[in-house]
């Protein structure tokens, strides 16, 4: 759930100890500092005051700051914050009710001393499977943390690790090629481990800013964007449901090798040994880099393996980059702005419908999805609500094995040639909600994303498309977009793009206008535009209720300059306004969208959301 979203739902104390850490990185001059005190100053108040869309764009300017913050809290060593990010960043677990997640920080503490049990007994057993090579790094490793532990001890102080040490022993595990999962239990067979009251783990994270926590729903919140910046801070580049792809895109022998490396027990399935490797947290540079090779692989042969496996698996044609790091930088650059893109590549009608017929032919799915992510809910195949925990089309079809795929496209009488998932995909697009969705796109001109979420369109289309869309909008509005009327009204010179009839000889002038560029800024040429279709109007004895211009964006200059006019009913309209508008219209009570809430110079979204609401 996008950090927005979680903020319209809460109370100003639940978001309080969020808001004095942003607070105090203001105040010590972040790099962006500038753009901060701009947004600040657009609305005359402070952070406190400043709207949730605002705190959002503030996050996302502090990130860095955020993510030192949080660094700094790592130095202690026995804070069990590793355990605790480690559950929360999970696919899944971004919105938890408070016994769920008591349950699955329980369930982690008794794995881990399971797990350090047996890796006790391997260290120690002549005949274990651990390779001499490994035991020895497992030995260096829990040695060192042993001494930096007790040795205040001999000097008859309390038993810790301070920062300094702690640094050294994090570049040893680095150094000796351990897993995240190898230090997490080699760390905590030396440091005590010991469950914590769940209130005071909640009550932790809340006051270092991680999570919400809602007391009246008993629900426990992370922000989408705060899952990227905590997986950063374990050094986790991309999301599991990425990784997953990536690996089950391995042959078995590759996977064999990857476990056998990492001491995964080699008689699980290949499926259980991935989610294994997922859950050791190796990192996926490190994977790319050096693991999912034949042994003895050159160069030339790792970037040939890497780009095959991009084109031929993942479908990403020529991965940029001439080095193989440059390769999987590349790699993790593309599964960031996937996961960062809010669009789902299909419908949310699309999504839907897909949901229930794959429930319909495969009716274990919504269990498995419930045990793959760890969702509390009963029923979880519906749109919105894994869209919620940021579950799109393509990560369900993922876990889905290639039988079940085969059978369900056959049912289905989707495309059986080329790539299974991306028939399915393209079967369920929906190509009018799908513009719908993408409506800003069309409008800022953007044919690079409007590609990457599955629309293929002519830019010379894009300015009649946006004009479509527009219409589609205000029919769904409730208005009558009466075009036979508009038809009759235009001349050859003067042409206007939509006209509403509101009848008793009432109408409302929309103008659309798409831009590459942000902020709309050419007032002079449209004003002349608008000023002649209400002389054509008025010429026709007509009422001009009101005169709508629709764009992406509006810069400063032009909304002054509409300000100044004094000629012409005019109100701004952007289009992430008009969609917002659009979906809680269609929520609301209201059978015909009440144009008098039109009356703003810029229309103010907020307001008429709210008025919708009641």
């Amino acid at each position: 759930m996008k950090l927005e979203k979680i903020l319209d739902k809460l109370g100003a104390l639940e978001k309080n100890s969020f808001i004095k850490i942003i607070d105090n990185i203001i105040s010590q001059n972040p790099k962006n500092g500038k753009e901060i005190e701009k947004i600040l100053s657009s609305s005359n108040k402070g952070l406190k005051s400043a709207d949730n869309q605002n705190i959002s764009k503030i996050f996302h300017l502090i990130a860095s700051e955020f993510t030192d913050h949080l660094k700094c809290e790592f130095q202690e060593a026995n804070s069990q914050l590793d355990i605790l990010i480690d559950i929360i960043i999970r696919d899944g677990n971004c919105v938890m009710k408070q016994d769920w997640f008591s349950r699955l920080y329980e369930t982690e503490i008794k794995k881990l001393k399971v797990k350090i049990k047996v890796l006790n007994t391997e260290l120690e057993n002549d005949k274990s499977e651990l390779s001499e090579s490994r035991k020895r790094d497992y030995k260096i490793y829990k040695n060192c943390l042993s001494t930096a532990y007790k040795n205040d001890i001999a000097n008859n102080r309390e038993a810790k690790i301070t920062s300094d040490e702690l640094s050294i022993i994090l570049t040893l595990s680095k150094q000796l090629n351990l897993s995240q999962e190898d230090v997490k239990l080699i760390n905590y067979s030396i440091l005590p481990i010991k469950k914590i009251d769940i209130l005071d783990v909640i009550n932790d994270l809340k006051n270092l800013g991680v999570v919400f926590f809602s007391k009246k729903e008993n629900t426990i919140y992370v922000a989408d964007e705060m899952v990227k910046l905590l997986r950063a801070v374990r050094g986790k580049e991309i999301a599991e449901k990425f990784y997953r792809r990536t690996l089950k895109l391995l042959r078995e022998p590759i996977v064999n090798q990857i476990s056998k490396n990492y001491n995964i027990d080699r008689k699980l399935t290949n499926g259980e040994k991935i989610e294994e490797i997922i859950k050791e947290g190796i990192s996926f540079t490190s994977l790319l880099s050096n693991d999912i090779y034949k042994e003895g692989s050159n160069l030339t042969e790792k970037k040939k393996t890497l780009n095959e496996l991009c084109e031929k698996g993942l479908n990403i044609q020529n991965l940029k980059g001439s080095t193989l790091d440059d390769k999987i930088t590349s790699l993790i650059e593309h599964f960031d702005h996937v996961e960062k893109d809010e669009k789902v590549g299909i419908s949310l009608d699309g999504f839907d419908k897909m949901l229930t017929e794959l429930n319909k032919d495969l009716p274990k799915l919504n269990k498995e999805l419930k045990e793959q992510f760890e969702l509390q809910d009963e029923y979880v195949l519906n749109a919105n609500f894994l869209l919620d925990y940021n579950i799109k089309p393509r990560d369900i079809l993922d876990l889905i094995s290639k039988t079940d795929l085969s059978k369900f496209i056959k049912n289905n009488e989707i495309k059986q040639r080329g790539d299974d998932i991306l028939n399915i995909l393209d079967h369920y697009k929906d190509v009018e909600n799908l513009y719908l969705e993408n409506y800003e796109n069309v409008g800022f001109r953007n044919l690079n994303l409007l590609k990457e979420n599955g629309i293929s369109i002519k830019e010379s289309e894009l300015g009649l498309k946006f004009e479509e869309l527009t219409k589609v909008i205000f029919k769904g509005l409730g208005f009558d977009v009466d075009d036979k009327f508009k038809n009759q009204l235009n001349t050859q010179k003067d042409m206007m793009d939509i006209l509403i009839n509101l009848g008793n000889n009432e109408i409302i002038i929309i103008e659309c206008k798409t831009i590459k560029e942000k902020g709309y800024n050419k007032f002079s040429a449209v004003s002349r535009q608008l000023k002649s279709y209400q002389n054509l109007a008025l010429k026709n004895d007509l009422r001009i209720v009101k005169i709508l211009l629709v764009a992406p964006d509006f810069s400063d200059d032009f909304i002054y300059d509409c300000e100044m006019d004094t000629e012409m009913n005019l109100s701004l309209l952007t289009a992430t306004t008009l969609s917002k508008i659009f979906e809680s219209f269609k929520a609301s009570k209201f059978k015909e969208f009440p144009h008098v809430l039109f009356r703003d110079i810029v229309i103010n979204e907020e307001r008429i959301l709210k008025a919708l609401s009641k």
